[in-house]
């Protein structure tokens, strides 16, 4: 009878164990990893699921290209129009939208641009553009950028010269290169906010619609590539969009204030 219960004890720490070192690789961008939600999330995803959610940090364009190519699990990235076309090709089964929050111009405190006089981002940027005030771009095909190449459009303006610098990294080197240029920069609140190192840097523009950032989850389409973990994915998905998920995300706040917003219609 002894010998019984240590063998069931032993089988049941033995399958905690395994189920424990399950491995999932997600690539997400650069903005949720600086956001520092990651940190509070994934712990309680292995706790929840026995699924230990391995990060690559890159941009949404990169981040897109390795769940191309199968060597990720799943994506969690922000540009609509970019994860659309990943689903039509096949890449993943579905886009699920998760969780948003918004970009905001930051700059310089002083504003010499005037940017937070505008009525718009694009006329924020327009300001930006016609002072010729130094503004850091990431340059790096994320979500970010992309979204900073539409406002830049939508102004009329094609940004170029000595005081546009693309630097191609992600959020948080380029903040910290606009802090160190004492420069504008389009980012997302979460960063910002995560951000140590602001320097002479404030808040100059926000509350435009235009600036609305959604973060959606998509699952590597494993038909396509047999060695896609479709199983942990779907298990990940399933607690992404829980009550617990829900609370954590809404409940994650630097000085009093909420970082991101579940999507109510996710659940």
């Amino acid at each position: 009878m002894m010998f019984k219960t240590a063998l069931a004890a032993f089988s049941a720490l033995w399958l905690a164990t395994a189920a424990g070192a399950e491995e999932l690789k997600m690539a997400v961008t650069t903005s949720f990893a600086n956001s520092g939600l990651a940190e509070v999330l994934l712990p309680e995803i292995q706790a929840d699921t026995g699924i230990e959610v391995q990060l690559l940090v890159v941009g949404t364009g990169q981040a897109l290209k390795l769940g191309e190519a199968g060597d990720v699990d799943a994506v969690l990235v922000h540009a609509k129009a970019a994860e659309e076309a990943f689903v039509a090709a096949g890449n993943a089964t579905h886009r699920r939208e998760i969780m948003y929050n918004d970009f905001i111009i930051v700059g310089p405190s002083a504003d010499a641009a005037g940017a937070g006089g505008a009525g718009s981002a694009s006329e924020a940027f327009a300001k930006i553009a016609g002072t010729q005030a130094p503004f850091v771009s990431r340059g790096d095909d994320s979500g970010t950028h992309k979204a900073e190449l539409a406002i830049w459009k939508s102004a009329g303006v094609e940004p170029a010269g000595d005081w546009y610098r693309a630097v191609g990294q992600g959020m948080g080197a380029a903040l910290n290169t606009a802090a160190g240029m004492d420069a504008y920069i389009f980012a997302d609140r979460a960063s910002w906010l995560n951000f140590a190192n602001k320097a002479g840097l404030a808040l100059v523009f926000e509350g435009d619609p235009a600036l609305f950032n959604q973060y959606a989850y998509l699952p590597v389409n494993p038909e396509k590539h047999a060695h896609v973990k479709g199983d942990a994915a779907k298990a990940l998905e399933e607690w992404l969009v829980s009550e617990k998920a829900k609370g954590l995300i809404e409940g994650y706040q630097i000085n009093g204030q909420q970082l991101f917003h579940f999507n109510a219609e996710a659940m």
